[in-house]
């Protein structure tokens, strides 16, 4: 597989990824509208856990199927991986609800302990469904792949949209009806969450064929050696869970501050998380398209030029998605704070997230020396001294500057794995990364961010509305976004100028330079 090649896996896994991921967010701004910080921290709450269930019941055996893929008959890996996947979800699931009650008290939901049931049934379904969408994922079926990720979007969607305006208006009105019927004021923000049971669901039906093609057919040597292979990936994964969600599920637990209302921050703090959605839809759908590809490459000759040049590719297209964030904060924090202007108060922590979630992408790329150099501790020793640094600064910068503090603890922990990881990678299995270049990069586009928002913004203009977030006027509105845009094209030309060779070997858009 070619970087061409690269670049369509991409589009098919990404275009509908991307577009599942915004009506996703779509959904959640939705939710942010309906709901003030206090109704929709539950929410926060219960999707800050659910990564943390699926490292557990996935234990790493999706990317163990790419691995083992390689060298091993792929119909027997997939029935063994199946069998063992089915059998622990299974398990697991039992143990959950044997210990319901103590998880609802450890993740302070007892106010909703229904949506810790729905919650549960979420990573059951989702885990069933993770070996047969490897397996379209390994086949380089992205159609059927991309497929159902927008169906079940699409589900997800109509069913809120259900609840919300034609179950819940028929109640408010006071109607006899089934839809009136359906829809209990008491649940909230819960039937987001029953949307994405039914999706989840729904989705794991839609794959009856990869289900159908699976005999009952168990090697225990090829289990023992991908369990070998893919522990340590369960210490990696549930570290990278700890990095990313910590924050949010301790957070009202480490909130010392008496005056501060910690559920609405925790509101707050989650709203604002989102905006960094265009950089963490990008890593996704690149891991979707490049673990497969970097595992068929690996044993080609010279592969460690190419991963550099994915690495650089991958860089410039996460700074560009910086600045569409950072430079146009006033119109992002409009989607989520238009009706509850309080979910503006975090904006400023935007920038930091979204810079943090471009230090993991690096690192996700730079982890795949020990997924082929088979030292998947050394990645877990990383993930442990980044977890440990995690709740360390979460413990230490909550308490005294609330969500501003967390935001900072993820940014330092992204930069300390991704140093540790490059520089453990180039001792094992070197790769020549454009370090210098791809650091300088990151560094002016954080510079442009300071410019626009410190140089800038404070000499603008904002009329205050009632019940709305204040708006720019005519002139400062011209200004704010101008240079925004100027700020943007100026970036432009940098990378034209000093990429234009690279430029031209991309394909689709490399005739145009």
């Amino acid at each position: 597989m070619s970087i061409k090649k690269l670049a369509g896996q991409t589009l098919w896994y990404g275009v509908p990824r991307i577009v599942s991921r915004f009506l996703n967010f779509g959904v959640s701004l939705l939710g942010f509208q309906l709901f003030d910080p206090n109704g929709s921290y539950p929410f926060t709450q219960i999707y800050a856990v659910i990564p943390f269930l699926t490292v557990l019941f996935t234990y790493g055996l999706e990317t163990s199927f790419f691995r083992f893929a390689q060298t091993t008959d792929k119909k027997k890996l997939f029935n063994t991986l199946n069998i063992s996947i089915w059998i622990t979800t299974l398990a697991m699931t039992l143990l959950l609800f044997a210990f319901k009650g103590p998880l609802t008290r450890f993740i302070e939901m007892e106010k909703y302990p229904q949506f810790v049931t729905w919650m549960i049934w979420i990573v059951f379904f989702d885990t069933l469904y993770t070996i047969p969408m490897a397996k379209l994922r390994l086949e380089e079926r992205p159609r059927k792949y991309a497929f159902i990720n927008v169906f079940s979007i699409l589900l997800n969607i109509a069913i809120i949209l259900f609840f919300y305006y034609v179950a819940k208006p028929a109640h408010d009105a006071g109607e006899n009806s089934f839809f009136a019927l359906l829809y209990n004021p008491e649940i909230g923000i819960g039937y987001f969450i029953i949307a994405n049971v039914v999706a989840s669901a729904v989705s794991l039906l839609l794959l009856y064929k990869e289900f159908a093609s699976f005999k009952f057919e168990f090697d225990g040597k090829l289990w023992k050696d991908v369990i070998h292979y893919s522990y340590p990936l369960i210490i990696v994964g549930f570290g990278g869970q700890i990095n990313e969600m910590l924050s949010r599920v301790i957070y009202r637990k480490v909130l010392t501050d008496p005056r501060a209302d910690a559920e609405a921050e925790l509101g707050i703090f989650g709203a604002n998380y989102k905006l960094a959605v265009l950089v963490t839809i990008f890593i996704q759908i690149f891991r979707m398209a490049a673990e497969p590809f970097f595992f068929n490459q690996s044993r080609n000759e010279g592969v460690q030029k190419m991963y550099a040049r994915v690495m650089k590719l991958f860089v410039i297209a996460c700074c560009f998605m910086f600045l569409i964030v950072s430079l146009f904060l006033d119109f992002w924090v409009k989607l989520i704070a238009t009706k509850h202007p309080e979910y503006a108060e975090g904006v400023h922590i935007v920038p930091i997230i979204t810079m943090a979630s471009i230090f993991l992408g690096i690192y996700y790329n730079l982890s795949i020396w020990y997924k082929l150099t088979n030292r998947n501790m050394m990645g877990a020793y990383v993930t442990i001294a980044g977890a440990v640094i995690t709740i360390i600064l979460n413990i230490i910068f909550i308490p005294q500057w609330h969500y501003t503090g967390a935001a900072w603890a993820t940014f330092i922990c992204y930069a300390f794995m991704m140093a540790i990881s490059y520089a453990q990678g180039q001792k094992y299995y070197p790769i020549p990364y454009a370090k210098k270049k791809l650091i300088t990069y990151m560094v002016i586009v954080s510079l442009l961010y300071i410019i626009h928002e410190y140089a800038i913004s404070p000499f603008l203009t904002r009329v205050q509305k009632p019940k709305h977030l204040p708006a720019l006027t005519g002139g400062s509105f011209l200004i704010y976004y101008g240079s925004s845009l100027l700020l943007i094209g100026l970036f432009t030309l940098l990378i034209v100028k000093v990429e234009k060779k690279e430029m031209q070997k991309l394909p689709f858009i490399g005739k145009y330079f």
